[in-house]
């Protein structure tokens, strides 16, 4: 790819729904994995024709806040497993090399940094962690909304050898000085410390508003540049309506914007790469059309 661009796949989830997989809340994703486990794959297979170089296991709803604390006792192991067998497949089978990210999420909920606390996030990450270890390739820990949550992960990773990318929330807005902030509203320059500090090979920003993407990649980069770290930096933006960026991830589907179509994701991409992001895909609505258009994009420039 282009100036060394990677492109990562787009949301599994709202791709479940448009093709059809069986989805609802408070399930998401994860109620593909139970009942029809075919469309997952087949979401995996439809972003590697894409062209995504990354796809990512769909383990992020395979948490009690989704399937409930006794579905997840019962079979929280095997549908983490299932997540990353079908992910192994899809790339396995794939005609140039796809690399595997084993889906690490808020395990107490999205957005809520409020409801984090290591003795209740521990048990939960270490089985997904265990289920997904045999098939992937790198680790993402990702829509994590305080620093405080990477640090369990890269804790209970101790001595994984594999890459580890921590991919933050953002909040809304920028505050007056233009500057991007964490859901738990942390600075950005906190989470880049933390990324040195935990030997993470990738700093990425997902799940937000595609505006305020480009402010965090430049803090991002700065202060991993004054510092010296070769720590790769990446943005997979949601298409969510501004207002809904605020729902809570089981208070019902929120609404995607009109603007965020494969033209106008890419030209957000193009900003993005421009401040030095070098890993590029798609979050919540971003399907595998603006995958297809990035992809493009991105290897027309290093013909």
């Amino acid at each position: 790819m282009a100036e060394n661009i990677l492109i990562l796949d787009g949301g599994m989830g709202r791709e479940l729904a448009r093709i059809g997989a069986p989805f609802k809340q408070p399930e998401w994703s994860a109620l593909a994995l139970m009942a029809s486990p075919r469309h997952v794959r087949q979401v995996h297979d439809s972003f590697i024709a894409a062209g995504a170089q990354v796809i990512t296991t769909n383990s992020y709803a395979v948490v009690p806040f989704h399937i409930g604390a006794e579905t997840f006792q019962q079979r929280g192991r095997e549908l983490a497993a299932l997540a990353g067998r079908l992910a192994r497949q899809a790339a396995d089978a794939a005609p140039a090399p796809v690399r595997v990210a084993g889906s690490l999420p808020p395990v107490l909920g999205s957005y809520r940094p409020d409801l984090f606390t290591r003795a209740a996030a521990e048990p939960i990450l270490r089985v997904l962690i265990e289920a997904l270890s045999p098939s992937v390739d790198l680790w993402l820990a990702e829509t994590q909304s305080a620093v405080a949550e990477v640090e369990l992960v890269r804790d209970l990773l101790a001595g994984d050898t594999r890459p580890l990318w921590l991919s933050f929330t953002l909040q809304d807005e920028l505050d007056e000085r233009a500057n991007a902030h964490l859901r738990g509203g942390e600075s950005v320059s906190d989470a880049a410390r933390a990324a040195i500090r935990l030997g993470a090979a990738g700093l990425l920003f997902n799940c937000s508003r595609p505006e305020v993407m480009s402010a965090a990649v430049a803090k991002a980069r700065d202060v991993l540049s004054r510092q010296g770290a070769a720590i790769a930096i990446g943005v997979y933006a949601n298409a969510f309506e501004p207002q809904d960026n605020q729902r809570g991830a089981n208070d019902g589907l929120s609404q995607l914007r009109a603007d965020t179509h494969p033209e106008g994701y890419l030209q957000w991409a193009n900003q993005w790469a421009a401040q030095g992001a070098t890993l590029i895909g798609g979050c919540c609505g971003i399907g595998p059309e603006h995958i297809a258009r990035l992809a493009r994009a991105f290897s027309a420039r290093d013909a």
